[in-house]
């Protein structure tokens, strides 16, 4: 009872000073967006790690930049009653990186809104540029959806992270990575302009060029330096089909030379690349048949005994690549991959390949999401861990956690992105 009395007051508190500090601007329409329903509450004081809980005092739905910015200056004002604020997209952070205890936690995404209250007042959907090939997104826009837009155009952005369900300010204060970023960087790479909500409350348009210091500290920033409330994405016209390959490895060495073999191509014409370079452990047989997608037929299962795998301790390592093309260019495809995958050492008989379309291919880990949501296990916790390892250690990391640490003591995903660090 009496927590529940604290957080009453202090939610008083920080509804009045808003009220006070940003005047009449706010009105009976702002105080709505501005939230204490516990079941509100209740959604902003978890995230996808599920490691933790954190109450914010209300949750602030915001319907256009400027709404940010004054509950940003509101919070900074210098009078003893400041409050903390904290911006959400999706809520796939892992470790509470989007809460904020006894505070105010911004809901960017749309999807996080009850029906009506989206897409008002300035906020409105992706923007496509098609003649200089870019998009203007709203910072909680998911990126599924920025997809669906510029497709309309056959267009699409360069870089991508596997699962599209996250919102573009959350992925761009993280710098998103996927298979795309050893050929275009990770999709902080690929931005041209930002407009920022800073720690002042002041809303600033960014770029390489124009208040680039605060460009720069923005994208990766993990939001410390500011809130994203909209993106210049850089567009490249859409593939309409995706060749999907995947083989096996029981050799780490082969493994990776492979890997950085191929990312060394980014140069190269795309004829003579690949168009995306990826890679997982497998340390559970059930992982490599189950995981992902059923990208491997039930009918006929891959067997980790029969690969080799027992010799190298039970491990074994899948290479992941794609070879995006038209229908236009259907007839060279094969040949192109047929030529990039002689240079490659892997098991002979482990190679698996499968077409789809483009969009099915970014979209696919979406299916994995179906799946595990209808056994209920979408909700559980969901520690997570991402390095960036050099090549001079690399090996030294397979042995010590993959062959150690790990053994067959894990189900969850282990995935190898290959980067170009001048990327």
């Amino acid at each position: 009872m009496a927590t529940t009395k604290r957080l009453l007051i202090l939610a008083a508190v920080s509804i009045y000073h808003l009220v006070q500090t940003v005047g009449p601007t706010v009105g009976p329409a702002g105080l709505l967006r501005l939230s204490t329903d516990p079941v509100d509450v209740e959604a902003a004081s978890v995230d996808f790690g599920r490691m933790g809980r954190v109450e914010p005092v209300a949750v602030f739905r915001p319907r256009s930049a400027e709404d940010v910015a004054e509950l940003v200056r509101a919070a900074a004002a210098a009078d003893g009653l400041g409050f903390a604020v904290s911006a959400r997209g999706h809520g796939h952070s892992i470790n509470g990186q989007a809460h904020t205890a006894e505070g105010v936690v911004v809901e960017m995404s749309h999807h996080h809104r009850r029906e009506g209250d989206e897409r008002e007042n300035g906020i409105g959907g992706p923007r496509v540029n098609v003649e200089r090939e870019y998009v203007d997104v709203w910072g909680g826009e998911l990126w599924v959806d920025v997809l669906r837009s510029t497709l309309e155009y056959g267009l699409a952005p360069r870089s991508w992270t596997d699962y599209l369900y996250l919102t573009v300010g959350g992925t761009l204060s993280n710098a998103g990575i996927s298979g795309q970023a050893f050929n275009h960087g990770p999709q902080i790479s690929n931005v041209y302009e930002l407009d920022v909500v800073t720690g002042n409350g002041d809303l600033v348009t960014c770029s390489g060029e124009q208040h680039s210091d605060l460009f720069s500290a923005v994208l990766g920033g993990l939001g410390q330096f500011g809130i994203i409330t909209r993106a210049r994405i850089a567009l490249e016209p859409a593939p309409q089909r995706v060749r999907w390959i995947r083989v096996l490895y029981s050799n780490f060495t082969a493994f990776t030379k492979d890997q950085e073999y191929l990312i060394s191509l980014h140069d190269k014409p795309s004829s003579q690349k690949f168009d995306y370079v990826e890679g997982f452990v497998i340390v559970d047989e059930g992982l490599i048949n189950n995981w992902r997608s059923s990208f491997f037929s039930p009918r006929n299962p891959v067997k980790i005994s029969s690969l080799g795998a027992n010799n190298n301790g039970g491990v074994l390592y899948c290479l992941e690549v794609t070879k995006n093309y038209f229908d236009s260019t259907s007839d060279v495809v094969d040949q192109e991959i047929e030529a990039l995958l002689r240079k490659l050492e892997f098991i002979p008989a482990s190679v698996f390949t499968t077409d789809l379309p483009y969009v099915d291919f970014l979209d696919r880990v979406h299916k994995a999401e179906l799946k595990l949501r209808s056994k209920g296990l979408w909700e559980v916790p969901h520690p997570w861990l991402n390095l960036f390892v050099p090549k001079s250690r690399i090996a030294d990391f397979d042995r010590g956690v993959f062959k150690g640490i790990l053994g067959n003591k894990t189900s969850g995903p282990i995935l190898i992105y290959p980067m170009n660090k001048n990327k």
